[in-house]
């Protein structure tokens, strides 16, 4: 299979080009178009458009390497970072990312239940990668992956040893908020694979003998109006199926109805949606034998419609 994901084809026999966004099988693709509709296609049916490198996917090269004071000299940031395809959004690439001043001799090898070699090179200090790329849709389908590198210098600075990581993702590893990624300067999820250098505070030590045993604790007080909605709540909201939902939204839920009750709000608003009506049932169930709830009812109709439930407190 020459085609990887993200790669911009066009049709042989009719006037269409698109995106890569699956790999079916060893003859069989599917390509997304402008209509973000995808369609199953042989892969001898379309060609490459050459000349295009979807955002993401660039390797970033320092060149040869320079001298650097040996103050100066980083020892530690290898990371995965995995960033949306801009133009394909339901495809994502990994790149490893070199933010120290070795070399690096990596491989990346993916596992399910067949080894398959995906990437081999040296990446540069302060350089980066594409080495996989994978389609979000099948996130619980993605095999384990493997990352091995070694470190090199011709300056006199004693290299680490080789660096092994493995893991299967998971939904939760892209909990977090996208940032953005050192080296390539994009919005993405980062992935430590080496651990950075413990430093103790001395001081922070001493001063942890000597904390109280009780500590103040802070509760934000809520906004008047609390919008459950998963989008505004989690940034990853497509990787979580509806039970993961769920839970998120009715643990805002009681910490959003807990403060309210310590700031001593007269009331509060929660906007749940009208959807299938299980949130709204759950929380109206959690409402009904709540002691500090007076009562409850369809908040504004002609704003919320039934998408919202006012909560007036004790």
């Amino acid at each position: 299979m020459k085609y990887k994901l993200g790669d911009f084809v066009r049709f042989v026999d009719e006037k269409m080009e698109g995106f890569v966004t699956r790999i079916i099988d060893e003859q069989m693709i599917g390509v997304t178009g402008e209509d973000d509709f995808e369609i199953p296609v042989l892969a001898t049916k379309v060609t490459l458009v050459h000349g295009y490198k979807s955002p993401g996917t660039e390797v970033t090269n320092a060149g040869n390497e320079t001298e650097i004071p040996q103050a100066e000299f980083k020892t530690k940031g290898i990371y995965l970072g995995v960033v949306p395809d801009a133009k394909a959004n339901s495809v994502v690439h990994f790149n490893l990312i070199n933010d120290t001043s070795f070399q690096l001799l990596a491989t990346l090898t993916t596992d399910k239940q067949v080894f398959k070699g995906e990437y081999a090179g040296i990446i540069a200090p302060d350089a980066s990668a594409k080495v996989y790329s994978a389609q979000l849709a099948d996130l619980q389908l993605w095999p384990r992956v493997l990352v091995n590198v070694l470190f090199y210098t011709t300056q006199n600075i004693e290299a680490p040893g080789p660096l092994t990581f493995a893991d299967k993702f998971k939904a939760k590893d892209f909990s977090g908020t996208k940032k953005n990624l050192p080296v390539i300067n994009q919005q993405g999820w980062l992935i430590r694979l080496d651990e950075p250098e413990m430093v103790i505070d001395a001081q922070k030590l001493k001063e942890s003998f000597f904390k109280s045993a009780e500590e103040k604790v802070t509760i934000t007080k809520p906004s008047r109006e609390v919008d459950l909605h998963i989008e505004k709540l989690r940034d990853d909201y497509q990787f979580i199926n509806s039970a993961e939902i769920l839970n998120v939204q009715l643990a805002h839920f009681n910490k959003s109805l807990d403060a309210a009750i310590v700031h001593q709000l007269p009331d509060v608003i929660f906007i749940h949606g009208a959807g299938n009506g299980t949130l709204r049932n759950e929380i109206h169930k959690a409402l009904g034998k709540h002691p500090k709830v007076q009562t409850f009812m369809d908040a504004q109709k002609e704003k919320f419609g039934y998408g919202a439930t006012r909560v007036v407190l004790k």
